[in-house]
């Protein structure tokens, strides 16, 4: 089995049908990750029509200025989600800093939530590696997943040394800096991601559909000089280990033979 430890399925619209189809065929694990109640709704939605599809509600740092204000409304979707994700930070992509207090208020809310509620967050950092890094050591948060990090190796080493996970996604096919990263990250804190369907859009104006997790393991692999197998079972060891005794998801591991 694959991991996709971050991908926005709400988003595929037209595209729907065929990427569960990939996922199925190609039987790739997928965190659907969601930026606001009604992506996670949508998501819901779809982890009824796929038992590889797991939702999980968050509130986007693009988005947080729309709830900073109603924080009790998000209560009720964070005691539904069985782990916490996309949330975070973004100091450079959001280039209005009037919003970053927002963001911030967000976050602690929900990393308080974590911490109370023992579950796994899923992480957008850009541009505030420090900060997360600082906010996950206040709330003392047990398992922390770092979608698409991209920042510094000082702190890449910091987060590291605090036992947070890591996703590798697209891309490490082009960029020599996310190489770098993906060098230095110890095979017991890699995860796999696609970040689709946006996320290979971004890059190259191309739709990202489940299938391209094989080219992101097979760069992953030569980048750690061994086999793609290698990675793909690290990857799904390591999800493994991170979602044993949760029990938010102990209906996952029962669902799914490669978590038992």
């Amino acid at each position: 089995m694959f991991i996709d430890a971050h991908a926005h399925l709400d988003k595929y619209e037209g595209s729907l049908e065929s990427a569960l189809d990939e996922i199925e065929a190609q039987q790739i694990f997928t965190v659907a990750v969601s930026m606001d109640p009604a992506s996670y709704q949508r998501n819901l939605e779809i982890g009824q029509m796929c038992e590889l599809v797991l939702p999980t509600f968050g509130i986007h740092p693009k988005r947080a200025r729309e709830y900073a204000g109603r924080l009790e409304e998000l209560g009720p979707w964070i005691e539904r989600t069985p782990a916490i994700g996309e949330i975070g930070l973004d100091f450079h992509w959001v280039e209005d800093a009037s919003q970053y207090p927002s963001q911030k208020k967000v976050l602690e809310y929900f990393l308080a939530a974590a911490r109370e509620q023992k579950k796994i967050v899923n992480l957008h950092t850009k541009g505030a590696e420090k900060e997360i890094l600082n906010l996950l050591d206040r709330y003392e948060i047990q398992r922390a997943i770092v979608h698409w990090y991209s920042g510094p190796l000082d702190i890449l080493r910091e987060l590291m040394d605090f036992g947070a996970s890591f996703t590798v996604g697209v891309e490490v096919l082009y960029s020599d800096h996310i190489r770098a990263i993906t060098k230095e990250l110890p095979l017991n804190q890699l995860l796999t991601e696609t970040d689709n369907p946006g996320g290979l859009k971004w890059l190259t104006g191309k739709l990202g559909m489940p299938a391209v997790l094989r080219e992101v393991i097979q760069a992953i692999a030569q980048l750690k000089e061994t086999t793609p197998d290698t990675i793909a079972r690290v990857a799904q060891e390591n999800f493994s280990r991170l979602i044993r005794g949760d029990p938010w998801l102990s209906d996952l591991r029962v669902r799914i033979p490669a978590f038992h």
